[in-house]
């Protein structure tokens, strides 16, 4: 070991490695496990020192599989590298004891507010403004992807100070985060379904010579019932074996432009 102590000129190179190549090695095998490596390795030499044992040791177990959510991975990374720079070498399982532990439930808390619930909060108010006309919302949508970006920079060096503090004080708050994420994203989807899937049954059949309006049936069953159909339908394919998200729209596509053909479906207003 090096003794060495890291730098704000370190931080900002793990920051950058994290934000523009930290996917670049990715593979089914072992995930993020090189891009990882990647992200630290600058860092790796200056603590254990060019071509030592004990770096050659440590790139060996930074290799070992790892996937976790893109928006927390530097958490994981400030309290190894604290570890790291304490300990050294003897630190090594405490290191891959943290990745593996924290990798499971970060990818979840992570995913579930920056891949889902953030996107769906303001894609669907960009989509709105969009829809009327309104160039405000891609703004709106720029401005939230910087503060996603804002908080990635900002959260390595948070992590990096409280160390392994993070993993014993913060469990149940970040347990909380996790269900209260998950609960809004499903309330937001299924606004989202309500309000931007404008979709309704065009079909009017005649009983004898009374017309029957199919629309005003399923309203009166549960209003918004034909998007949520489309959507659930939607979900189901997709968890169809060799089915792909490319796949399933242009299924929809062609299903829809055919229905709307044939007078069954049409736009709502």
């Amino acid at each position: 070991m090096t003794n060495y102590k890291l730098t704000d000129a370190d931080f900002k190179q793990i920051n950058k490695r994290s934000l523009f190549g930290f996917q670049l090695g990715w593979n089914y095998e072992r995930m993020q496990a090189s891009g990882y490596l990647y992200t630290i390795l600058p860092q790796l030499r200056k603590i254990y020192g060019d071509g030592t044992p004990e770096l050659k040791e440590m790139m060996k177990t930074h290799t070992q599989f790892f996937n976790t959510s893109n928006f927390f991975n530097t958490i994981i990374t400030g309290i190894d590298l604290a570890i790291e720079e304490k300990d050294g070498i003897s630190g090594k399982d405490a290191v891959g004891g943290i990745k593996v532990g924290l990798m499971g439930p970060f990818a979840a808390i992570g995913d579930s507010i920056f891949a889902s619930l953030i996107p769906t909060i303001f894609g669907s108010l960009a989509a709105t403004m969009a829809s009327n006309g309104n160039p405000v919302g891609i703004f709106i949508w720029i401005i939230a992807q910087i503060a996603v970006m804002v908080f990635r920079w900002k959260q390595l060096r948070f992590a990096y100070n409280r160390g392994v503090e993070l993993v014993t004080t913060m469990q149940d708050q970040l347990n909380a985060v996790t269900d209260a994420a998950s609960l809004l994203g499903v309330f937001m989807v299924g606004a989202l379904v309500a309000t931007m899937v404008n979709v309704k049954i065009a079909l009017v059949p005649k009983i004898g010579d009374v017309p029957t309006n199919i629309q005003n049936i399923l309203d009166t069953i549960m209003p918004g019932i034909v998007p949520a159909a489309l959507v659930g339908f939607i979900y189901w394919i997709l968890g169809k074996k060799g089915m792909t998200s490319t796949k399933a729209i242009w299924l929809v596509l062609v299903l829809c432009v055919a229905l709307s053909a044939f007078g069954i479906i049409s736009k709502a207003h």
